[in-house]
């Protein structure tokens, strides 16, 4: 039975209340979607050509429906203009070029229109629904919160958050850990991203985030500033590294995270499933933090390679298992908590391989600048180790060696300059054989050991080194932490073609962006030559 929508003004303002408060939107969204769908209900009557608006009053009820047209001079579209003399009859005084109302009178509802409106109001009110969940949960990124286990899917844990659903991913769950439909869980919100299904809330419990905010919660100092979490790492389920540090002096941060008689700490462990934690202060320097976060191991010396990005440490031969941990576990942690790939080496070790590098470092001295083992491992012994530090370094600090003089030490510059001369025209001569172009001479920052390489690796044209992007050229490579004993086959770290090399970033961007050149010089004159052969055919 139809039912004229008129007639039906405080049903229709229930409605939108009702709808309002059960999904938590504003009512004005609600009207709005009724308008939508009364409006496309009047097109589907009066024709879908016609602008048709709808008005409902939020407070009466009461319903405007109307059709805008355009008053010109000669019509054209029937459906959205009207000529002079009709547009009078509608609005006395209407001019060509306004826009004016003709009201429609209330429109009756089919069975078809009504369950067409219905599936508008409803596809709005979701969408609605849809964007405010997203607005409340995308400020929360890295908030603790508690939900209620709705449904296991695939490993998959879907929690009920109240006004929304998230999901803990397996990888994202604590290992071993048995959770069942209707149990609280709390975890921290990792990611919250539109999707065509509505926003999509992910949730953690294995991050090392939720692990800070637990201790924020449990440890007041955190919480107020004092004390700072500045690095975190987690082996989900077994153990976890943080490192604190105080900005207020009479404040230890270790005591004050373990809390007395380790309640504060224990909090913590038991959300975490029994997870053993290692608090650590933190240090500003790189070494000093390292050996804090290799703790219970104890740390004889550490040699940090700033060009590699790794850092070497030396310990005891009956701390070495310590320091490892088993299954490579304290050495794993402790290289993502600094960020530094980390290699363990006993007393023995590092001997071996000082003597082992004494001995290469002077054999080469002894071949480039054709001088005796005394002279050479003397040079090696004052640190020396490249022919570019012999070559380019002050006189003066070459002549200080004890037993070296000023022509000495001229005469060692001058025949470590020579070696490096032979090495240059060797590797240009490879160069050239690779068929490396001469252009690529040119580029800033490129030697020729450097073009060596990437002739190696197909590189021989401008283009070709245009073409690469700036990862491609000089992206270090970084390798997991090697540890003793360890004889696992493992691939060669990826990195870019000249990581050898140690260029910047910024470097390797101007290398590209200067091969590069080439491509816009080369249009110049393609645009030049198209002027002159339209000036050639205007005369």
């Amino acid at each position: 039975m139809a039912t004229a929508i008129s007639a039906n003004k405080a049903e229709l303002l229930a409605i939108a209340d009702s709808v309002a408060k059960e999904k938590l939107i504003d009512k004005a969204i609600v009207i709005e979607a009724m308008e939508d769908a009364i409006q496309r209900a009047a097109k589907n009557r009066y024709g879908v050509e016609n602008d048709i608006r709808a008005k409902l009053d939020p407070v009466s009820g009461d319903l405007r429906l109307w059709r805008v047209v355009e008053v010109v001079e000669a019509v054209d579209d029937y459906f959205k203009q009207v000529d002079l003399k009709g547009a009078q009859k509608l609005q006395k005084g209407a001019k060509v070029g306004d826009f004016i109302v003709d009201p429609l009178p209330p429109i009756e509802f089919g069975r078809i229109q009504a369950q067409a409106s219905k599936q508008i109001i409803f596809q709005k009110v979701r969408d609605a629904e849809r964007e405010r969940q997203y607005d409340e949960f995308k400020d929360r990124v890295n908030e603790i919160i508690t939900g209620v286990v709705k449904r296991v899917e695939f490993g998959h844990i879907v929690v009920d958050l109240g006004r929304a659903e998230g999901v803990i991913r397996r990888d994202q769950q604590i290992p071993r850990e048995v959770v069942r439909v209707g149990d609280r869980v709390r975890s921290v919100v990792l990611n919250v991203r539109r999707e065509n299904r509505g926003p999509q809330i992910f949730l953690s419990r294995a991050h090392p985030e939720f692990m800070k905010k637990l201790f924020a919660q449990e440890v007041p100092e955190i919480y107020d500033g004092i004390i700072e979490i500045k690095a975190a790492a987690r082996d989900p389920g077994s153990r976890a590294k943080i490192g604190v540090i105080s900005h207020d002096g009479s404040i230890d941060p270790v005591g004050a995270c373990v809390g007395m008689k380790g309640s504060r700490v224990q909090a913590v462990v038991q959300e975490m499933q029994g997870e053993k934690i290692d608090i650590i202060p933190w240090s500003p320097d790189t070494a000093t933090f390292v050996v804090n976060a290799l703790q219970p191991a104890n740390v004889s010396r550490v040699v940090i390679d700033e060009e590699e990005d790794r850092i070497e440490v030396v310990v005891p031969d009956d701390q070495l298992s310590l320091a490892i941990g088993r299954r490579g576990q304290n050495v794993r942690l402790a290289s993502q908590l600094t960020g530094k790939a980390i290699d363990i080496l006993t007393e023995a070790d590092a001997s071996e391989k000082r003597q082992k590098e004494f001995v290469e470092r002077s054999e080469m001295f002894q071949n480039e600048l054709d001088v005796d083992e005394t002279l050479a491992q003397l040079l090696v012994a004052e640190g020396f180790g490249a022919l570019e530090e012999v070559a380019y370094v002050e006189i003066e600090e070459l002549a200080t060696i004890e037993g070296f003089d000023e022509d000495l030490a001229q005469e060692l510059q001058n025949r470590a300059q020579e070696a490096l001369e032979r090495r240059e025209e060797a590797n240009r001569e490879e160069r050239r054989a690779l068929g490396v172009e001469d252009d690529l001479t040119t580029m800033p920052y490129l030697t020729e050991a450097m073009l060596v390489t990437l002739g190696k690796a197909g590189i021989k044209t401008l283009d070709d080194l245009a073409d690469l992007a700036t990862d491609e050229l000089v992206e270090k490579k970084r390798a997991e932490p090697r540890r003793r004993g360890d004889d696992t086959p493992r691939k060669e770290p990826k990195g870019g073609i000249l990581a050898e090399y140690g260029l910047s970033d910024e470097q390797g961007n101007e290398i590209i962006m200067a091969a590069r050149a080439h491509w816009f010089a080369d249009e110049e004159p393609a645009e030049a030559g198209e002027e002159d052969a339209i000036a050639d055919s205007e005369q």
